[in-house]
């Protein structure tokens, strides 16, 4: 039996939006507005299709506001970015509120594993030939920002397969 059009979206939109997500955070420390906004949007329009009730969508929805006024908090404090912010509020509106702890206590731990191994990276030389690529040069700067997209898109994608959206397009 095929598989239906919005399952099979469902299941490749979000992961390659993260994948997108991370690469373009470790290559250009730069998170898309069009990005985030976008993939809130294909995030209402798959829950309508998949047929989410009010109460499930305003639950994802109070995630995603959640998350945004906590980000902007850091934000404002200069602990993230915010693209940083956005895309994890964004993440949040896709897991829902069922997801967001476990969301963000995964992109926390993997958030402290980048940092550390940049932090070991910085410290190290590194070959000529490795060195000459400019993100790599901007990733070996002290005192060069964490692109923290990646560690968000791995929380992101390793909560996914849990979500209610996922759950609904699978019946």
């Amino acid at each position: 039996m095929a598989m239906p059009a919005v399952h099979f979206v469902l299941l490749v939109i979000f992961p390659a939006a993260m994948a997108y997500a991370a690469a373009s955070d470790l290559l250009t420390q730069t998170l898309s507005n069009r990005l985030t906004v976008g993939l809130a949007l294909v995030f209402v329009v798959f829950a309508v299709v998949a047929g989410m009730d009010w109460q499930t969508f305003g639950l994802h929805l109070v995630a995603g506001a959640a998350v945004l006024a906590i980000g902007f908090t850091c934000f404002a404090m200069g602990w993230v970015g915010g693209g940083d912010a956005k895309l994890a509020a964004t993440i949040a509106l896709w897991v829902g509120l069922h997801g967001a702890l476990e969301f963000v206590l995964l992109a926390s731990l993997f958030g402290g594993a980048l940092t550390l191994l940049l932090l070991a990276f910085r410290r190290n030389v590194v070959p000529v030939f490795v060195i000459r690529q400019p993100w790599v040069q901007r990733l070996h700067q002290e005192g060069a920002g964490v692109p923290y997209g990646i560690a968000l898109a791995a929380a992101g994608i390793a909560v996914y397969p849990h979500t209610v959206l996922l759950q609904m397009a699978g019946s």
